[in-house]
């Protein structure tokens, strides 16, 4: 049974919820895995889980999708709920003839239409003929999120959505999931290691280490005793990352576009 040691203020429900956790606990041989854990998401909410390694994210998450019963507690979906799923591991056996177009084929009731399109919103239109196996990580990311947005879902989960991808990479890919949010209206549960990466791509943070340890905005979490002796503190240089601005932005084949939507290459700098 669930104990009282880590009981915390627990984090309110959110008043329109389309995914709700109550009181779930989950052990396994013994060992508390999750213990006492409450957590909601609204439409066009960012709810992001950061814990350690081990903390029970994903097995969090799981249980959010159903494939995992717990112990106790209760998992409430509103009627009718459309989940996109974007897992934490993906692997392409080296010598299966899949293409992204294919692989994208395989979601149920994916036509051609919704395919291109999905493909569009995250800027892989250009790779649909390319075999997995010769994506980049950040493509490769890309793909999975294409699939997870094909049934346009209500509620996006996305487990360690920039996994294997450099540091540009994943701030573009945060960017992107918070534009789907807006574009498509989802809420979205994502998980990630480290508050300091998706500090200005989420609403509300649950810092989990099998328990609860902390919740709210990121800037409250980031001061919470108990994120601090899990992370750190955040520092200038681990933000500075989110300070800097680009005079110019790429295409989906990475040329360099102006301001004004030409190439750029060779051209002198516009006159202020």
């Amino acid at each position: 049974m669930p104990d009282d040691r880590h009981h915390h203020s627990e984090p309110e429900p959110a008043p329109d919820w389309l995914l709700r956790l109550d009181g779930i606990h989950l052990a396994r041989n013994g060992r508390h895995i999750l213990d006492h854990i409450h957590l909601s998401v609204a439409p066009r909410e960012i709810v992001t889980l950061i814990g350690p390694n081990g903390a029970g994210k994903t097995m969090l998450v799981r249980i959010a999708l159903g494939l995992v019963q717990p112990d106790s507690g209760r998992v409430q979906r509103r009627a009718g709920l459309t989940v996109g799923y974007m897992p934490q591991h993906f692997h392409v056996e080296e010598t299966l003839p899949l293409t992204a177009r294919r692989f994208l084929q395989l979601a149920k009731g994916a036509g051609e239409a919704e395919l291109r399109m999905a493909a569009a919103e995250v800027g892989i239109g250009h790779l649909l003929n390319q075999p997995l196996q010769g994506l980049s990580g950040g493509e490769l990311q890309r793909t999975l999120l294409a699939r997870a947005i094909l049934r346009r879902p209500q509620l996006l989960v996305l487990d360690e959505p920039v996994r294997g991808v450099d540091m540009t990479g994943q701030m573009e890919l945060y960017d992107l999931i918070a534009q789907l949010r807006r574009r498509l209206g989802c809420g979205v549960l994502m998980v990630s290691h480290d508050l300091h990466i998706v500090m200005a791509a989420t609403d509300r943070v649950i810092c989990l280490n099998h328990h609860i340890c902390c919740h709210g905005q990121p800037d409250t979490v980031s001061a919470h005793p108990e994120y601090l002796a899990l992370f750190g503190p955040l520092s200038k240089e681990r933000l500075a990352v989110y300070q800097h601005h680009h005079d110019h932005r790429h295409d989906l084949h990475g040329e360099v576009v102006a301001g004004n939507g030409r190439h750029a290459h060779g051209e002198p700098p516009h006159a202020p």
